[in-house]
């Protein structure tokens, strides 16, 4: 009686909203492949991984979000040991090594990590809510993200150890840490730019030097992705020039534009309104589970629906200023839109999880 009463708190509107995304993200990617056969199977891959997806937003909405603050220690030692796994048995893309090959697909640790990294520090924060003005807590805090960052780092990934980071400062923030400690810890982010700096791989010191110093007469090269995104979302005007009819992208001037620069894609096709409708839709369900956040029972629910948020609202922030040049180049997928099976899986994990603190957000009556 008890599991079928909690069902009439669940929110359908941010149900409806994740479910819409992520069915116009497959049919973005059909466009966006722009016929080309090699990529055609990749549609197939994120339909199955969209009708998965769901799936697993419903079951983990069923289970009880108070479980796995007991099951994070295990869970934190998993992640790490998947995290150094890819240094000796991961399979190298674009420069870096990110995924395992099971053969039939590729699996990419590092995007499960991010919402299993949210449940870990939300749960030690939550146990040492008291505690949080001793710099001992804070510091324990940091090396729990510290370490999975790291070994990011090292596949080469910086924008996913970034992505740790931001998870670490919003959610200390949000449990109450004091003011001194944060400001610390960005003087010594500042710091730690040069000491990165030397460990850097040669293309990750490209992208950051031609954003910082672009070549004018440059027409190839780093650029040229990031100036064809312009030119895609540029070409889109108002309305765009319609679902499959973007000449950026058929004629296949835009490059990975069904991952990194989907954004330009669909700007290019459904112009600035429809780009504005998408992120509307998208800040909509941001706004939910803050909403969640706010009605959460406990610390630990709210701190994960409140990480969930911040994951969210980051990867998309970067992935959009990436298309637009305000920033460099980066490999974060714009969040239920960019190819994906394991981000698209983390994120709809991560909202099975915010629907299972709505679910419990008070007591049932009996």
């Amino acid at each position: 009686m008890f599991s079928v009463r909690i069902w009439r708190h669940f929110d359908t509107l941010l149900l409806a909203s994740v479910a819409l995304l992520t069915i116009a993200g497959v049919a973005m990617i059909r466009s966006a492949i722009a016929g080309n056969e090699e990529l055609a199977q990749q549609v197939v891959r994120q339909a199955v991984y969209a009708a998965l997806g769901l799936v697993v937003v419903l079951a983990v909405a069923a289970i009880d979000y108070r479980i796995w603050s007991g099951l994070s220690r295990p869970i934190y030692v998993v992640t790490l040991g998947a995290l150094a796994l890819i240094e000796v048995a991961g399979q190298v893309g674009f420069g870096s090594a990110r995924w395992f090959n099971v053969g039939i697909v590729l699996i990419q640790p590092s995007e499960l990590a991010k919402i299993l990294i949210i449940l870990v520090l939300a749960a030690f924060l939550a146990r040492h809510r008291e505690e949080l003005s001793r710099f001992k807590i804070v510091a324990q805090s940091m090396l729990l993200v510290g370490a999975p960052a790291g070994l990011v780092f090292l596949q080469p990934n910086l924008s996913t150890a970034i992505v740790f980071l931001v998870i670490w400062m919003a959610l200390v923030w949000a449990a109450g840490i004091r003011s001194r400690y944060l400001l610390a810890v960005a003087g010594l982010g500042l710091v730690s730019a040069f000491v990165i700096w030397p460990l850097l791989q040669d293309y990750q010191k490209a992208r950051l030097v031609g954003f910082l110093f672009p070549d004018p007469e440059a027409r190839f090269g780093a650029s040229y992705n990031v100036d064809q995104a312009l030119i895609s979302i540029g070409s889109g005007g108002w309305f765009g020039q319609g679902y499959g009819a973007g000449t950026q992208v058929q004629l296949r001037f835009l490059k990975v534009r069904h991952t990194d620069f989907i954004f330009s894609a669909m700007s290019e096709e459904f112009g600035f309104v429809g780009a504005v409708a998408f992120l509307a839709v998208l800040m909509f369900v941001i706004f939910r589970c803050l909403r969640a956040a706010g009605m959460a029972r406990d610390t630990f629910g709210a701190l994960i629906c409140y990480g969930v948020a911040v994951l969210l609202l980051f990867q998309a922030s970067i992935n959009v200023a990436m298309n637009l040049k305000l920033i460099p180049v980066s490999g974060l997928p714009l969040p239920f839109f960019s190819y994906g099976g394991s981000s698209l899986l983390a994120n709809l994990f991560g909202i099975g999880l915010v629907e299972s603190v709505v679910l419990r957000h008070k007591r049932i009556e009996l």
